[in-house]
């Protein structure tokens, strides 16, 4: 699915489509935009984390050359990062309804 938020179109994955490519053993690539309270709470065990505040600094952190999947909590973060991230020329996925309908492992 492709969506478009200030303009910018981004593709679009529900919650569970991704867990269920991440049960099959997809070696997905997932960063996580929440606060760090939130990050503690439970993320998914392969997501990395970059707070969305934290995310133009720390861009050298994720390989242009893959595609991310982007969660935050319910799916408006993300949505930003995946706005931005696509700007700089990375190939973003927002995870829609993000963590809050999440129902995949969490550590």
């Amino acid at each position: 699915m492709i969506a478009v938020h200030n303009g910018l179109p981004f593709e679009e994955i529900s919650a569970q489509e991704l867990s269920e490519r991440l049960a099959r053993g997809a070696g997905l690539h997932i960063v996580d935009v929440r606060e760090p309270h939130e990050w503690f709470q439970g993320h998914i065990p392969s997501a990395k984390h970059i707070p969305l505040g934290q995310l133009p600094h720390r861009m050298d952190e994720l390989d242009p050359q893959e595609e991310w999947f982007v969660i935050c909590h319910s799916g408006g973060r993300s949505a930003l990062a995946c706005e931005w991230l696509e700007e700089q020329g990375f190939r973003a996925v927002n995870v829609m309804g993000g963590m809050m309908v999440w129902e995949g492992e969490i550590e």
